[in-house]
């Protein structure tokens, strides 16, 4: 027994004796990576635009129209606020840009879905042509789908509706290209149980296929209400009723030929861009785990 605990004793001696890695003696002098003293300075000057919005929607207009120009206000304001809210439709031009994003998030998650696993898994003539069509009129500059899009709208009677704003956004050639790269980077296997256990093909991309995808998923909804939520150059174009008018749209009304009103439009652009931050902050793990593990970088 002393001999075993001889050699215990020794044994404890050499771990304690093991020099630490270089790794962990940076980790002892520092609670945070090297790199954050890169990334914190990066962080500061991209964040500085949005907190300087903020700081001017609580100014009033004689101050921000001040010279020098002042960073932080004075005295904290609501006319723009107010203005913002009480002498135009923005309630009525969040309610439209809401009713867009959410079908438009909607149908992207059920279309897309459903076309880029039909591109991954099944197999019928034409699948490599259709889908490098599909992918292809990414490079097409959206002016030139302007006036043929608006005389389409045009014969079906959607112009100047709120259906002129959502109908583009029912589907887009990216996000069935990112569903299709997911469910090529699933493994394969795990449909071939569920084909043996007998289930149908939709069956197999309903109850396996659907719920591993949720990463994807999250990451094409964040995309698809960014884009939605943010359109101004095709609703502006389309809809010239201001009942039907989106956020972004509504924002133009501020600006003059000859006079901006800078408070309320800063206003209206904290208001705009709220929701799209806390949309991003809630998928931000989702959007990361696809971008690793379908392999898109950007």
């Amino acid at each position: 027994m002393a001999f075993i605990r001889a050699l215990e004793v020794r044994d404890v001696e050499l771990d304690l004796d093991v020099p630490e890695p270089p790794k962990h003696r940076r980790r002892r002098l520092l609670p945070f990576s090297p790199w954050h003293f890169l990334l914190m300075p990066l962080a500061l000057v991209f964040a500085l635009p949005l907190v300087q919005m903020v700081l001017t929607s609580f100014m009033t207009d004689a101050e921000i129209n001040s010279f020098p120009p002042k960073f932080i206000p004075s005295s904290i304001s609501l006319t723009g606020y107010q203005g913002f809210f009480g002498d135009s439709l923005a309630p009525r031009w969040l309610i439209n840009t809401c009713i867009v994003a959410a079908i438009s998030v909607g149908s992207h998650l059920v279309l897309c879905s459903l076309a880029g696993y039909g591109y991954a898994r099944l197999k019928f003539r034409g699948r490599t042509f259709g889908f490098f069509a599909i992918v292809g009129t990414i490079m097409i500059p959206t002016q030139l789908l302007m006036i043929p899009t608006y005389v389409m709208f045009s014969k079906l009677g959607i112009v100047d509706t709120l259906a002129a704003a959502f109908v583009p956004w029912l589907t887009s050639a990216f996000g069935i290209f990112l569903m299709r790269q997911f469910f090529l980077a699933l493994p394969r296997e795990l449909e071939e149980a569920g084909e043996i256990d007998g289930l149908t093909t939709f069956g197999v991309f309903r109850r396996i296929v659907l719920p591993l995808a949720k990463p994807a998923l999250a990451t094409l909804a964040v995309f698809t209400l960014l884009n939605s939520w943010n359109d101004l150059i095709w609703p502006l174009t389309a809809i010239s009723n201001q009942d039907n008018f989106t956020i972004q749209v509504g924002l133009t009304t501020f600006q003059g030929t000859r006079r901006t009103q800078w408070s309320e439009l800063m206003a209206g652009n904290v208001v705009a861009t709220m929701p799209l931050i806390v949309g991003f902050l809630l998928a931000q793990r989702q959007f990361v785990a696809t971008m690793t593990f379908s392999g898109l970088k950007g």
